[in-house]
């Protein structure tokens, strides 16, 4: 039994499956955990919503900002982004059952027999290990409920950009949502920036990585995530993993078996623009 930790899919269905054919996944044992962004860039994104949830209890996704924004698309909140491949998923004869399975799937996992926290941009530097399930499960909750359009309607938008413990209503829930799908860099400070995508080596000066700060969770926990591709190069702190390498703009698809740390690529067969 082997425990695998994938990127970011973004439609990317067929290097998906190659990764599991290489690795010989076995869905009677082995576990898939993915750090978000199923759907959207890639053209297969129906395709890697059905895989992931045929798999049942073997497979566990986290939802990420496009995760999140084909929920709002599906409500009518918002419109299909023009570079967005997800006609075929509003166009399945599944498709209610898959919004509502994507609506049920989490923000954040916490494998505390690990020491492990996964989720698809990062953890806020203001919060301990509490703080951040207990946040987690508070979207969560009201994503599930019979509210979750408001929490859609309300989620987009920069402000707060810091955390406080005095925070209610939307404007909690939304600095939560972007923590946890939206964050890149962050000003000393800890304020969230959200502009600049660019490499780290690239950026303007005054901002830095999110796991750079000076939050003690980001040295006792081992950390997954995905969202940031043009980390790719970057050194990373020993016990945290970024597993977004961009396939769905020409370069790989990133697997991690947990139990040896080893990691398996697969070369992108498809260029998105």
């Amino acid at each position: 039994m082997a425990t695998y930790f994938v990127g970011d899919l973004q439609g990317c269905y067929d290097e998906l499956q190659m990764l599991l054919t290489q690795v010989n996944f076995d869905p009677s044992q082995d576990k898939l955990y993915l750090v978000g962004d199923l759907v959207a860039r890639g053209d297969k994104s129906l395709e890697c919503l059905q895989l992931v949830r045929s798999l049942g209890t073997q497979a566990q996704s986290v939802l990420g900002n496009h995760d999140l924004h084909l929920l709002s698309t599906a409500v009518g909140l918002k419109k299909i982004k023009p570079r967005d491949h997800v006609d075929a998923i509003f166009n399945a004869p599944d498709f209610a059952d898959l919004i509502e399975w994507v609506r049920e799937q989490p923000l954040l996992v916490h494998l505390p027999e690990k020491n492990l926290l996964m989720c698809h941009a990062g953890i806020s530097p203001d919060w301990d290990l509490s703080t951040t399930v207990a946040c987690a499960q508070e979207a969560e909750q009201v994503l599930r409920s019979e509210n979750f359009t408001g929490l859609l309607e309300n989620m987009y938008g920069e402000e707060p950009d810091r955390w406080s413990n005095d925070l209610t209503g939307w404007a909690r829930l939304r600095y939560i949502v972007n923590a946890f799908t939206r964050m890149r860099f962050c000003y000393p400070d800890h304020r969230l920036e959200f502009e600049c995508k660019l490499p780290v080596e690239q950026a303007p000066q005054g901002i830095v990585p999110w796991f750079e700060l000076d939050n003690p969770l980001y040295k006792e926990q081992q950390i997954i995530f995905g969202h940031w591709a043009s980390l790719l190069g970057h050194p990373m702190p020993a016990n945290i993993y970024a597993l977004d390498t961009g396939c769905v703009w020409g370069r790989h698809l990133t697997m991690l078996r947990w139990e040896d740390k080893k990691i398996f690529t697969q070369p992108a067969v498809k260029i998105y623009q």
